[in-house]
């Protein structure tokens, strides 16, 4: 993906998905067709998204945010724990302002 987030962006990101559960889980089949089907959906619905790592998964954190957002086009914005929160901007019509954050 070609954009880039300030620090200052990320912050803005991580404040707005401190509340929101994580609505894709990534158990021991790993990131396949389905599973990356399901996190694109989220993402055109909603932009930022939290994801959680299961204990079972083939992954460390880190290795499935990187992966994921290759898969997606998606930006990372925090990896923490077993959850990560990752970006992608509206095609049209962002429904997140990044400009002041």
């Amino acid at each position: 993906m070609e954009m880039e987030l300030s620090s200052k962006q990320r912050a803005y990101l991580r404040s707005l998905a401190n509340d929101q559960p994580p609505i894709v889980h990534i158990g021991k089949e790993g990131i396949g067709p389905n599973l990356i089907k399901q996190t694109w959906d989220a993402l055109e619905a909603r932009e930022l998204i939290k994801i959680q790592v299961m204990k079972n998964a083939p992954y460390d954190t880190r290795e499935a945010c990187t992966l994921l957002c290759e898969k997606v086009h998606a930006l990372p914005v925090q990896c923490i724990g077993s959850r990560f929160v990752i970006y992608r901007p509206a095609r049209k019509d962002p429904k997140i302002d990044l400009t002041n954050a």
